[in-house]
């Protein structure tokens, strides 16, 4: 329930969200949240971190780790932030070739005639080669 200081409980933050409440419980321990605590010592969200989860949620979704949330969030200079974002940048960038090239053995399989895919020339180059250079259509 919502209370007239405009702060929130855990439940109708989680709620908000759709997420479980250990998962606001475990930001709070790793220092991606803090909220305040009313007298009784239960948790109290204020807007601005309500705003914080947003941002958790949002930068999960582009693939950064909680630590990585957190340093970015934690780091005092702009040029720290891009830093970290630029890192970031590579790792998605390395996980995208590798889906890449994961979805090219899979789209070879679909469409190769071979009744074995490992004998498959083009199947076999995939596996041979991480990084081929054009996109195989089986044989």
């Amino acid at each position: 329930m919502k209370s007239s200081d405009d702060t929130f409980g855990i439940g109708e933050v989680a709620d908000r969200f759709g997420l479980p409440t250990h998962v606001l419980r475990h930001w709070e321990s790793v220092g991606l949240l803090a909220p305040g605590r009313d007298p009784a010592g239960r948790r109290r969200y204020r807007p601005a971190d309500l705003t914080r989860v947003a941002v958790v949620l949002r930068a999960k979704e582009a693939g950064l780790s909680l630590e990585a949330v957190r340093a970015l969030t934690a780091a005092p200079a702009s040029a720290d932030r891009r830093r970290l974002l630029e890192q970031q940048a590579e790792s998605l960038r390395r996980r995208i070739a590798a889906a890449r090239a994961s979805l090219d053995l899979v789209e070879c399989a679909l469409n190769c005639d071979h009744d074995d895919i490992t004998g498959c020339p083009h199947f076999r180059a995939l596996v041979t080669d991480p990084a081929p250079t054009g996109r195989p259509g089986g044989r």
